[in-house]
């Protein structure tokens, strides 16, 4: 898997890599986890951002209810078992369909997922009011709010997010624990500190803010591997698999999907994985259906550093 050419070469024939070797794809295996992307917008603008979130970045939309129903209908047709239903963004709380897209998903029985920065837009009353009658209601149950912390270190955290963001974060997780809500923690591991420094040190900040997290726990604190913009990582060719010992079965886009709106669309489309949103490779159809029909070509830099290398997947 060694490459030398330069990295213009690379990454541009969906079923040949720069050397000429087949290119590795993944199959469909069936729906672990349909996410819906509510939007680009963010209360804050990070610098590290994969997907460039700001408060000024609405090329994809929010999704309204009307969006997000056809999609859950088509599960409930092709499957007579609850699934995971992820929801990102942007930050999901600014959408303003939010809630009730949140009890629709939740009333059908389906396991919530749902990705936030735990600032100000969960903490306006109309939100925590919604909250609270979720749980409530007995739904909260099958909710779990996962709440970025880019570094357990306020200083590199803030580096990222913007002063105070570190503990403005705190004080919604603060809340959330508090009203007991299940709560789970999303990391980066940084470059320069290996995992059990990094889990052991976001442990002792969850037992500081009274979290019930378990740090050893992949799906309690989940470390993402990082994802560098213009990163030079190797192609991943069908002899990968058994280089690398690794299963096709095992990344994210054989059992993911994404569901979002660009700005100006007539609909939603669907997106092989949470990550490349602005590739319209991965754009693969208006239905699930569509979008599951044929194996995904792992043709961009992030299917090799974040997937089949990182072993990142965002999903539970």
């Amino acid at each position: 898997m060694a490459d030398t050419l330069p990295p213009s070469a690379k990454f541009s024939d969906p079923d040949v890599t720069a050397k000429g070797e087949t290119r590795a794809s993944v199959a469909w295996t069936g729906l672990k986890t349909l996410w819906f992307n509510t939007g680009t917008l963010c209360n804050i603008e990070c610098r590290n951002c994969y997907i460039l979130s700001s408060p000024k970045n609405d090329r994809l939309v929010y999704l309204t209810l009307t969006d997000v129903t056809p999609f859950l209908d088509e599960i409930a047709k092709e499957t007579a078992s609850e699934v995971e239903i992820g929801i990102t963004g942007g930050e999901p709380f600014m959408c303003p369909d939010i809630l009730p897209i949140m009890r629709e998903i939740l009333t059908r029985g389906h396991s919530l997922l749902f990705l936030t920065n735990a600032m100000r837009p969960m903490m306006r009353p109309r939100v925590q009011d919604g909250l609270k009658q979720l749980r409530d209601e007995g739904l909260g149950q099958r909710l779990t709010l996962r709440v970025s912390l880019d570094s357990h270190d306020p200083a590199l955290h803030d580096a990222e997010r913007g002063e105070g963001a570190f503990e403005e974060a705190c004080e919604g997780l603060r809340w959330l624990t508090a009203e007991s809500f299940t709560v789970a923690l999303a990391g980066r591991q940084s470059l320069h500190e290996d995992e059990p420094a990094a889990r052991a040190a976001y442990g002792a900040l969850a037992a500081s803010l009274g979290l019930a997290l378990d740090p050893a726990d992949a799906k309690q604190l989940v470390l993402f591997p990082e994802m560098i913009p213009r990163d030079d990582p190797p192609e991943i060719t069908t002899a990968c698999w058994g280089i690398l010992n690794k299963s096709p079965d095992s990344i994210m886009c054989a059992n993911q999907r994404m569901v979002i709106r660009r700005k100006g669309a007539s609909r939603a489309a669907v997106t092989a994985c949470t990550l490349l949103v602005d590739d319209p490779a991965f754009e693969l159809g208006a239905t699930l259906a569509e979008a599951t029909a044929n194996p995904v070509k792992l043709n961009h830099p992030w299917c090799a550093s974040f997937c089949v290398l990182g072993g990142g997947s965002c999903s539970a």
